[in-house]
């Protein structure tokens, strides 16, 4: 609902137009991000009747949308990650929620009763709490040629580009749950594969071991990292470096996929609520962070597991915990008025 906020006084339309465009811009909740966490926490919130708007710097989904195949969420036989998406943020629209994609965050403001988010276009948006959904994204290995073949050769994403590499060799690094899921999921499209792993065991589930191993068209290189990626026009392959004897080999290959976990998006969260050291924002059991009226949930947080599941489930806390401290809020300000 619009309200006016300021008297005509004489001729001066500007300002009425200055106040109409920020009631528009004001909510109850912002929710910075879009994937798995945000959305949750939009379509709790948009439930709740708090006015909430989503601010993702990407399309809405997050990490979700570039997997391949969601077997494991509760009452979901097997989905899309693209799929899955659509379906939370279609939810979220439904009940409410304002959601704006491809918005950069340019500064925050979130001590004080008003908490204030400006995006790269300069447009400002209000509220008086906020949630951080703001996720992660793929850890690099930081090699020499990994820049220069990223995208060429050098690939994040099975889903996005796995098609590419019909009946070619290609290499996969990694060795938790991530690499050997995608790496089964690759040799639908890739004549072989090998995966490169720093030690001599892996920090997947079993299952995710035994279906890797079973496969034929996978080879192990264990004990071993990438010290370099070479090629000249196009990707031609690793060097590979064995941690024991320091002794170098070459495999020919026409590309690589790099599966070594995410790094949480929270460069512009530093200096603004505490993190830990690894960047991760540090939470309590409500998903409450070091500062009044904000909250987090999702891969940005301090925890142990990743996955879809863990997100929804935290940001379904942090949206009634939201809401519960925003409710609170108000009965103080009525009491006071009084």
């Amino acid at each position: 609902m619009l309200v006016i906020r300021a008297l005509w006084l004489g001729n001066q339309p500007a300002r009425i137009l200055y106040f109409i465009t920020m009631e528009n811009n004001r909510f109850d909740v912002i929710v910075l991000g879009g994937g798995p966490a945000g959305l949750t926490a939009a379509i709790y919130l948009s439930r709740a009747r708090l006015r909430t708007l989503v601010l993702n710097i990407g399309t809405a989904g997050g990490q979700m949308v570039l997997t391949h195949e969601v077997a494991n969420y509760p009452g979901v036989e097997s989905v899309s990650g693209y799929t899955l998406s659509n379906t939370m943020k279609k939810q979220a629209k439904s009940f409410g929620s304002v959601i704006k994609n491809i918005a950069s965050i340019q500064q925050l403001t979130l001590n004080g009763d008003v908490k204030q988010v400006v995006t790269g276009d300069g447009t400002v948006y209000e509220s008086d709490a906020v949630i951080l959904a703001t996720g992660g994204r793929s850890r690099e290995l930081g090699v020499e040629g990994e820049r220069q073949f990223k995208g060429k050769g050098i690939s994040y994403c099975a889903t996005c580009d796995g098609e590419f590499f019909t009946d070619k060799e290609i290499i996969v690094i990694g060795g938790g749950n991530s690499a050997l899921e995608e790496a089964v999921s690759l040799t639908k499209y890739a004549s072989h594969i090998t995966i490169v792993h720093q030690f001599d065991y892996f920090q997947a589930f079993e299952y995710a071991i035994e279906e890797a191993k079973q496969n034929t068209k996978i080879s192990f290189k264990l004990n071993s990292v990438i010290s370099k990626f070479q090629g000249g026009e196009s990707f031609d392959g690793a060097y590979i470096k064995d941690v024991n004897t320091g002794e170098e080999s070459f495999i020919k290959s026409s590309g690589a996929f790099i599966f070594i976990g995410y790094q949480p998006n929270t460069e512009v969260l530093k200096g603004i609520v505490e993190l830990n050291k690894w960047g991760e924002i540090v939470v309590d059991s409500e998903m409450k962070t070091s500062l009044d009226g904000v909250f987090a949930a999702g891969d940005a947080i301090a925890k142990r597991y990743r996955q879809i599941t863990t997100s929804v489930g935290e940001a379904t806390v942090a949206a009634l915990a939201t809401a519960g401290w925003l409710h609170e809020q108000r009965r103080k300000k009525v009491s006071l008025a009084h």
